[in-house]
């Protein structure tokens, strides 16, 4: 479904739930893009989870972000890693954001952080205003400054390349690829 259709999907589904009145399904619809009336059902049953566990009366948005970041990006890793490992995904991840902070092309800048999700150690997430079933030359473009913006914020402040941007290569490389030989 398009954004209103998620959002009249999460309505219904957010009915009899207690649910704070501040909560925006609209940002959360824009954030799903993708999801089914199923997953965006688990995301409410998540959030409300959540709400339940820290004694909550109402869900509140941030249960909400806390719980579209675990269905997203995995549960957090709770294990313990070095400073060095913080300073390095920090700065790769700030080299993710400057690059979409600058790029006027690019889906602007929803969230940044450097906790440990899923296989990832930090994460950029931009917010597509609108879903899109079309994408120009120069957005594509954009994507492909930011997949590789972080591992040229390691280069730079480092002067080295770490593994930590293999996911990022693959989603650049797979991108480069489709435009060479799908789009021309």
């Amino acid at each position: 479904p398009d954004i209103k259709g998620r959002e009249a999907i999460l309505t219904v589904h957010a009915k009899g739930k207690p649910i704070e009145r501040t909560v925006d399904l609209k940002v959360i619809a824009r954030e799903t893009s993708g999801f089914s009336g199923a997953d965006l059902a688990n995301l409410i049953n998540e959030a409300a989870l959540l709400a339940t566990r820290m004694d909550k009366d109402k869900v509140e948005m941030s249960d909400f972000e806390q719980a579209l970041d675990r269905v997203l990006m995995g549960a957090k890793r709770e294990e313990v890693i070095s400073d060095k490992e913080k300073e390095i995904t920090a700065y790769h991840e700030a080299g993710h954001a400057l690059a979409a902070w600058h790029l006027p092309e690019a889906d602007p800048l929803h969230k940044v952080t450097i906790i440990p999700r899923g296989r990832s150690l930090g994460v950029t997430q931009l917010l597509p205003l609108e879903d899109r079933h079309n994408i120009g030359e120069n957005q594509l473009h954009a994507r492909l400054t930011f997949a590789l913006g972080g591992r040229a914020a390691e280069k730079l402040v480092f002067d080295q390349l770490s593994a930590g941007a293999e996911n990022d290569l693959k989603q650049a490389t797979d991108l480069a690829g489709r435009m060479v030989t799908h789009w021309g």
